[in-house]
């Protein structure tokens, strides 16, 4: 077994909760659906969410919107475009409780920790201003090197800048698709943080099943240090 030498965070879901985020993005998508006359039923649209989730679509609020106009491309797009517009600075960031203490340990550790995050630029600033962006090593998001999950190449990217095999990284993110799936590929270990709108999401094979599973912040520190522990001994 691989020595440990880096710890690979997502954002959305282990860092910020994402709880009044989520609950804001899905009234907005049935407000740009109803500005499109589609009216859509609570049931209508967990029907759509659940359909995301299983299909492993990457991004799953496009997914939902074009399941919600069933399958009309350009009316999708269209509606899509209706939901960034009142995006701009109307989502909270909503720190998780207790993960800052999770990274400033993994830090005080000697880890290198990296961020592998489907997040926009500005995200970088916001965990500067709640006391943990200080603690990364990789200091890049999506929004910074324009590399998408599930592409392989952001993860790599973290690694190239961390100078770190794939095999020496822990990867902590809230997907099966975006976050264990691709990151197993590369040989990392992985911890699913069962969170969110994906906190059902199942792999399709024994080749996507995490290494550990947890649902709070004191499970993952367990985890952790039974990995890190057993990457010691081998």
């Amino acid at each position: 077994m691989d020595e440990i030498r880096a710890v690979l965070f997502d954002v959305g879901g282990p860092i910020n909760t994402e709880i009044e985020h989520e609950r804001l993005i899905d009234a907005d998508i049935v407000a740009v659906l109803a500005g499109e006359g589609i009216a859509v039923t609570p049931q209508g649209y967990a029907a759509a969410v659940a359909w995301a989730v299983e299909h492993f679509a990457p991004d799953a609020h496009t997914a939902i919107i074009t399941r919600l106009v069933n399958g009309d491309h350009m009316r999708a797009e269209r509606a899509y475009r209706a939901l960034r517009e009142r995006a701009q600075g109307r989502y909270p960031f909503e720190l998780r409780d207790r993960i800052g203490e999770v990274i400033a340990w993994l830090h005080g550790r000697g880890l290198l920790l990296g961020l592998a995050a489907n997040q926009p630029a500005d995200t970088l600033s916001v965990l500067d201003a709640h006391g943990i962006g200080r603690y990364f090593h990789h200091r890049e998001v999506s929004g910074t090197h324009g590399y998408r999950k599930p592409d392989v190449r952001l993860f790599l990217r973290c690694c190239e800048d961390l100078a770190v095999a794939p095999e020496q990284c822990i990867m902590i993110g809230d997907r099966i698709d975006n976050d264990v799936a691709p990151a197993k590929l590369l040989g990392m270990r992985t911890v699913l943080f069962r969170t969110g709108r994906h906190i059902a999401q199942q792999p399709r094979s024994w080749e996507e099943a995490p290494d550990a599973e947890v649902r709070d912040v004191a499970a993952l520190r367990v985890a952790l240090e039974a990995m890190l522990g057993a990457a010691r001994r081998a």
